[in-house]
């Protein structure tokens, strides 16, 4: 299948047509969670984008190696090189080793994932699985000459770097500034100025979580771990690296960074980011007390929830907007998004129940070229939904007998819901998601004719006549069999 997919590329700002490195593999590495709490919205979002890049990379041709790092050490409560790790933080608040309190959240997150139907990667590595490469990276960074060690723990020298190279290339931040203004720290800390960041760090006596190294008993920086995952199963430079846009700046800056002081040139050619998700109009946060875990959603258990939603739902909410725009949550906005997919969902349904045509009244075919174009445009979700439902008003109007379609057109419409609802979006049908508005229609009209067969068996004929005829005027053939009835739209 031939499609040329143009993505929108974070490095250039502005959107690309996609040549892989190595057609027609493909590469594509995205930061996956830190698992030491249950997953919730803001997993979500990430996880339902790249999975949608998967499947439609995977669609069109690519062979594809998706791999998603799961981060279970030297991720700090300040998500730089400060604070305590989270991980052993929750391993001593619930007195559990670390890998417990790893695996109980890992699953946590599969089974969460499982739910939105995001597929599993190809490759799913772990940082506490590669300490002793982390180790190797950080050395030879010092070998080349960008990076120093300080009591035990080594920092990326960003000024020496950026002399060489361009630290600030995907953020597109004033390096030089940030430099004049965190000179020299008069000894109060260990890195010569606050823009170096940790390669590794020296355990204090408390931390749980530590190895050996040639510096001292520490853990690794949480930059570093994404270098050595990303650059270990796809090798100095490949294709994809995607992930939140809250991790550009610093820890895709800093990758970047690391990647191109051991191999002298950057290792990702596209750079994609999925945008926030608010809550309310405002960003999402456990203080604010609304930070919802995807459980509560799917129990209902929070207290900014009217009630339980399905997986699909959320599923649905999330590819509504584009993956670049920001994606404010409201419970007016899930019941819209259960409405319409129910719209969808039924639609997709009730093809079958269509008459067929030997002639049609309405032009199907190039639906499907239209959603092509919406997706090789950048992923444009929102307007593949829009095709979807003018999709589905043709089939409605094909029930009510408004539009004629021909067998090959249920067969077009049939296929299209199957590629990009369920195959591409990742929609599974739900009995609970159903609209059961066809279904209580047909028990409507047999009811009726029940109610007929009733008066001509008491040969109360006006009834019998009166129920047939007000039948026919509204658009029903009905006709007498020798086992009761059928009937059907006219």
């Amino acid at each position: 299948m031939t499609q040329e997919l143009v993505i929108y590329n974070t490095l250039n700002r502005k959107k690309e047509v996609f040549q892989p490195l190595h057609a027609p593999h493909v590469g594509m590495y995205v930061c996956g969670p830190t698992v030491y709490g249950d997953p919730h919205l803001g997993h979500a979002r990430p996880a339902i984008t790249f999975d949608l890049l998967f499947r439609y990379l995977q669609h069109i041709g690519y062979k594809v190696r998706y791999v998603r790092n799961i981060t279970d050490v030297g991720h700090l409560e300040s998500d730089g090189d400060e604070g305590e790790d989270k991980i052993g933080k929750k391993a001593r608040l619930e007195e559990l080793e670390p890998m417990e309190v790893v695996q109980f959240y890992t699953n946590s997150y599969h089974r969460a994932m499982d739910s939105l139907n995001v597929l599993r990667p190809s490759i799913e590595p772990s940082a506490s699985g590669h300490v002793m490469e982390q180790i190797e990276m950080t050395q030879e960074i010092l070998d080349k000459g960008f990076a120093y060690e300080s009591n035990g723990s080594v920092y990326f020298d960003v000024e020496t770097y950026n002399k060489a190279h361009n630290y600030g290339i995907l953020s597109r931040r004033d390096i030089d500034d940030l430099l004049e203004t965190t000179r020299e720290l008069d000894g109060q800390d260990e890195k010569r100025r606050s823009a170096d960041f940790a390669l590794w760090k020296k355990a204090t006596p408390e931390h749980i979580m530590r190895w050996k190294s040639p510096w001292s008993v520490g853990f690794p920086g949480w930059h570093i771990e994404c270098s050595v995952m990303s650059t270990r199963y796809l090798g100095d430079q490949f294709d994809i690296h995607g992930g939140g846009l809250d991790l550009l700046f610093p820890h895709h800056e800093c990758e970047i960074a690391q990647n191109t002081a051991v191999n002298g040139k950057p290792s990702v050619t596209y750079w994609m980011h999925n945008n926030m998700i608010t809550v309310n109009g405002t960003k999402m946060g456990k203080s604010l007390g609304n930070f919802i875990n995807l459980e509560e959603f799917f129990d209902g258990s929070h207290r900014l929830l009217d009630k339980a939603y399905e997986p699909m739902i959320i599923r649905f909410f999330i590819l509504q907007s584009h993956y670049r725009s920001i994606v404010d949550f409201s419970v007016e906005a899930l019941h819209a998004a259960e409405t319409a997919l129910k719209r969808l969902l039924d639609a997709s349904n009730n093809i079958a129940s269509i008459p067929v045509s030997d002639a049609s009244t309405v032009e199907v075919k190039s639906l499907r070229q239209k959603c092509y174009d919406a997706m090789n445009d950048d992923l444009n979700t929102p307007i593949v939904l829009s095709h979807l439902f003018e999709a589905t008003r043709i089939i409605n109007s094909g029930i009510a007998g408004i539009e004629k379609l021909s067998q090959h057109d249920l067969d077009e419409l049939t296929d299209l819901f199957k590629i990009f609802l369920h195959d591409l979006l990742g929609i599974q049908d739900s009995v609970a998601l159903k609209d059961s508005s066809y279904e209580a229609f047909e028990k409507a009209v047999n009811m009726l004719l029940e109610m007929r067969q009733e008066a001509k068996r008491n040969k109360d004929w006006a009834t019998s006549d009166k129920i047939r005829d007000d039948l026919t005027k509204a658009g029903f053939v009905i006709k007498d069999t020798p086992t009761g009835f059928e009937w059907s739209l006219a």
